[in-house]
């Protein structure tokens, strides 16, 4: 796909390509050709001279003849006073390569050229949204294995006896001579008269990104340093620059191939929630809705839901008004909604999203808000957990089935690890990202939602002191069930353990180190609640006949089921993998009842489920009646 070394043949006629910018390319399109070339020369001129002399005659006389491509191009750039300024720099490399001047000297001059052709003709060379190579991944599979290799090696099977030859995306030396955005531009525009297509007409902005860092991953190894960079560095400057600055060049490739977010206080994320919705109606007038739509789910997953823990603990409804607004427009975009109306829809998002700006203008909280707030959150949090384990331990000691209660004990037990471990990595490894989030809350809920469905009605079909008597004598309480009951236990607290690391990390900064002791305190209060709730439950538990006991646990792990359904889908929407589609409904969100039809639907689902496992369950009794009698 990605040609390092450019045919001979598309550079002939340079005069007919630069007539050909001239007509049908806008000004903008002029100077991010003149970049591609820019940044290519940079990254293959080192290649064809040594101490003065040419060790590869074709790719120099094609590096000369860029030059003459590149100076059409700048011509034809829109006039102003630093136009004559760019011309002269093509001169100066022009001299500078008849010269056969040292490869790095040559590659700095043309990293300078391109900055400044940049910032005359303001070229954004940083993404709107942080890439991410896990989308770039399947993209990569899609259309460049097959040349490039799976591994990236030039050795893929359409590109045997190509002239030039795929090239080897493993090549450090020349991969840290292009930036990340030399990548991307490439990705867009393609090298004409090679087998390396355009791909703008087939993957957008972003997906041009996300693929950008993923191809800059064949020359990265894991980041060893502290050292962060800006994300306009990462996609602006070359490893090679950062090394001949003295920088931490393999921190920089590793971040680069693996962009994280930016540290950035709420009153910056609001921001840059509104300036990436502007630049998504901006491509919606201009007909790109692909683009569009993606730009309104980094604006609400890079900005917005990164502050809806601290805005959730000022005032909830202001942040679920300003979250339902924000959906709202992202919906009017997926509808191919007019204009006009996606412009409403924008102007009702900003509104709020001003209106939540303000709230988290002050930062700080009051020692009571912060102890109330952490109370607030573990018992919210923490409830729904309690609940699910109380009720399996309860059922398990009643009927004697220890061994299973130690499954359960293994599942809790490993949820807590795995959650310290979520903190340990999101604080000191990685930036968890708001679509990161959003993917396993959706996708733990939405499994914990049906292994507790599947509980619920076990339990219901074992409520009877025959049925359980016929269960312990069949022995299905052996290592499968312990395993199903250690995978609930597990997923129940692990679910709810993610939301309350990522709330209380949220909180911790915004009381401020003075109000560190009344977030502590409203936990271990929190703490107690739950402790004392848990222990009520499997206490009185043990006074309820066994068939009544059955009965109250199944209702309870089956409304469970409903909920998390309801929250599983939700996140999920909110992490753009569903769309939205709000109905006339009530909300409760501790039941994870919202006002969304295909939220609504899961819990119909759900319910439908119950209602034909139970179905199947009361006819199966009176099969059994009728046997019997």
């Amino acid at each position: 796909m990605i040609r390092f070394r450019f045919s001979l043949s598309w550079l002939m006629l340079p005069l007919l390509a630069s007539l050909s910018f001239l007509a049908v390319a806008e000004p903008l399109d002029g100077a991010a050709q003149a970049l591609h070339l820019i940044g290519y020369i940079g990254a293959d001129y080192p290649a064809t001279v040594a101490h003065g002399q040419i060790i590869d005659a074709g790719e120099y006389q094609e590096q000369l003849e860029f030059l003459d491509v590149l100076q059409g191009l700048i011509v034809a750039l829109p006039a102003q006073a630093g136009r004559a300024e760019l011309e002269q720099g093509v001169r100066d490399l022009h001299q500078a390569i008849v010269q056969r001047q040292p490869g790095d000297e040559v590659a700095g001059a043309a990293r300078k050229l391109g900055a400044r052709l940049a910032e005359l003709y303001q070229v954004a060379q940083t993404p709107v949204l942080t890439p991410d190579p896990e989308r770039g991944a399947p993209l990569y599979a899609q259309h460049c294995s097959v040349c490039h290799g799976d591994t990236g090696l030039g050795d893929g099977p359409a590109g045997i006896g190509l002239e030039p030859a795929p090239a080897n995306l493993r090549d450090a030396a020349r991969l840290d001579r292009l930036s990340l955005y030399d990548l991307y531009n490439t990705l867009g525009l393609g090298i004409e008269g090679t087998d390396m297509p355009a791909f703008a007409d087939q993957l957008d902005e972003r997906q041009r990104w996300d693929l950008a860092a993923y191809i800059a991953g064949f020359s990265a190894a894991p980041a060893q340093g502290q050292t962060r960079f800006a994300m306009s560095e990462l996609a602006g400057r070359t490893p090679a620059e950062i090394d001949a600055a003295g920088g931490d060049v393999a921190a920089f490739r590793a971040q680069r191939a693996h962009p994280v977010l930016e540290q950035r206080g709420p009153q910056q994320l609001i921001g840059y929630t509104r300036s990436t919705l502007e630049r998504s109606l901006q491509a919606y007038r201009e007909g790109d809705r692909e683009q569009a739509y993606d730009l309104s789910v980094g604006a609400y997953l890079e900005g917005f839901e990164l502050v809806e823990g601290a805005l959730d603990n000022l005032d909830a409804v202001q942040r679920k008004t300003t979250e339902r607004a924000l959906m709202a427009y992202r919906q009017a975009l997926q509808d191919g909604a007019g204009v006009a109306q996606a412009v409403q829809a924008l102007e009702q998002a900003k509104v709020e999203l001003d209106k939540s700006a303000a709230l988290l203008a002050d930062g700080a909280m009051d020692d009571s808000l912060s102890f109330f707030a952490s109370l607030l959150i573990l018992l919210r949090e923490g409830l729904e957990a309690i609940l699910v384990l109380a009720a399996i331990l309860a059922f398990l000691r009643n009927t004697g089935q220890q061994q299973a209660v130690r499954s359960v004990h293994v599942g809790w037990g490993l949820a807590l690890l795995a959650g310290v471990a979520t903190w340990a990595v999101a604080a000191y490894l990685i930036d968890i990202s708001g679509a990161q989030r959003e993917l396993l809350e959706g996708a733990t809920a939405l499994f914990a939602s049906v292994v507790l469905l599947w509980v619920g009605v076990w339990m219901h079909d074992r409520r009877h002191a025959a049925a359980w008597q016929d269960y312990i004598k069949s022995s299905l309480v052996g290592g499968g069930g312990r395993f199903g009951f250690a995978v609930l236990a597990f997923f129940s607290v692990y679910r709810e353990l993610f939301e309350v690391i990522l709330f209380y990390e949220t909180l911790w900064l915004q009381a401020g180190p003075a109000g560190h002791g009344a977030v502590l305190a409203g936990a271990a209060a929190a703490l107690v609640l739950l402790i004392g709730l848990a222990w009520v439950i499997l206490r009185g538990s043990r006074k309820l006949p066994l068939a009544t006991f059955f009965g109250v646990n199944a209702v309870l792990l089956c409304v469970l089921s409903v909920v998390f359904a309801g929250h599983g889908v939700a996140a999920l929407q909110e992490a753009g993998v569903l769309g939205t589609r709000p109905v006339a409904f009530f909300e409760f969100d501790w039941l994870g009842i919202h006002a969304d039809a295909w939220s609504l639907s899961a819990q119909g689902l759900a319910l439908a489920g119950i209602a034909l496992l139970y179905g199947r369950s009361l006819l199966g009794e009176r099969r059994r009646a009728a046997a019997q009698a």
